[in-house]
């Protein structure tokens, strides 16, 4: 497997399939698998903690240190898999939704190189600007 040919649909079954084979389905509640995917998120910032980015670029260059970083993101996305298939949440169209949306937040024009939120550049009357939700 790999991005470039693997399918959205094809993991969610890889990883339904493995969780299928272990009955495991009867632990994979929406809260139980939110609460995993938190704590698969602190575990990938474990690598940069108390790192500067020269440090980290080093640590990606060591083949064993960057696996041990591979490990943890797919044991995110493994978690994001199996809660988007239990909640029957269609990723890809959720993802090109939320684009289109930061989109309209972030016009290019005015967002472009910068980090602000887009409450520093919008008028305050426009919708976008006032509903006091992150883009992404």
């Amino acid at each position: 497997m790999n991005d470039d040919e693997t399918t959205v649909r094809e993991l969610k079954r890889l990883v339904r399939g493995f969780s299928r084979e272990r009955d495991w389905e009867q632990f994979h509640l929406p809260k139980d698998l939110g609460l995993c995917l938190a704590i698969e998120a602190g575990e990938v910032l474990e690598h940069f903690r108390f790192r500067t980015n020269r440090e980290i670029a080093a640590a990606l260059d060591d083949p064993a240190r960057k696996q041990a970083l591979a490990h943890e993101l797919a044991d995110c996305l493994w978690a994001l898999l199996r809660l988007a298939d239990v909640c029957t949440i269609d990723l890809a169209g959720a993802l090109e939704e939320k684009i289109a949306l930061a989109a309209r937040k972030y016009p290019v024009d005015l967002a472009s190189g910068k980090a602000e939120k887009y409450t520093a550049y919008l008028e305050d009357d426009e919708e976008t600007a006032s509903d006091g939700r992150n883009p992404v």
